[in-house]
């Protein structure tokens, strides 16, 4: 396998574990939260599949999937087009109210953009830096195991938020 078939297959897998977070909730037990200031399911998806675009987007210099394909406008949630729920507070998580399809939806095009991104990654890319306001310097390797860890967490997070909610 070379590296990008191994991210693939890695980041490949990020729609199930969300789908199976989102599974036959509706739009109110998605905005569920163990407690006022908890994210809840809804805002985890939206904010990885958010995430995953922003910074799949830079490093392919190409559009958001977000306002290129129109998602900003099926969500029309109150933010700004550019937010991504970095930093949001418990007001704004809890203003992520959506269908579960649709999370699902914007995870599945987010992913498949990302695929095509790896599968066009020669070896040597990797290693081109693209940030250089860290020590030492991120690469594109160490940007792209960034991504996949914060979305694996936060799916992690929603699969948990999911089990609190089934238990409550």
């Amino acid at each position: 396998m070379t590296p990008s078939d191994v991210l693939i297959e890695a980041f490949d897998r990020l729609p199930a574990i969300a789908s199976r977070a989102v599974q036959g909730l509706t739009v109110d037990e998605l905005a569920w939260r163990p407690d006022a200031e908890a994210n809840t399911i809804a805002w985890l998806v939206w904010h990885t599949a958010r995430g995953q675009d922003v910074q799949i987007a830079d490093l392919a210099a190409s559009e958001q999937i977000w306002t290129a394909d129109g998602w900003v406008e099926s969500f029309a949630l109150p933010f700004a087009p550019g937010e991504m729920g970095y930093g949001q507070d418990p007001a704004a998580v809890g203003d992520v109210r959506v269908e579960a399809e649709l999370l699902i939806g914007y995870l599945e095009a987010v992913t498949l953009r990302t695929r095509g991104y790896l599968d066009d990654l020669d070896a040597a890319s990797y290693d081109d830096v693209v940030d250089e306001a860290w020590e030492p310097p991120v690469t594109a390797g160490a940007r792209l195991v960034s991504i996949l860890g914060d979305c694996s967490q936060h799916l992690g997070q929603a699969s948990y938020v999911r089990g609190l909610f089934d238990r409550r």
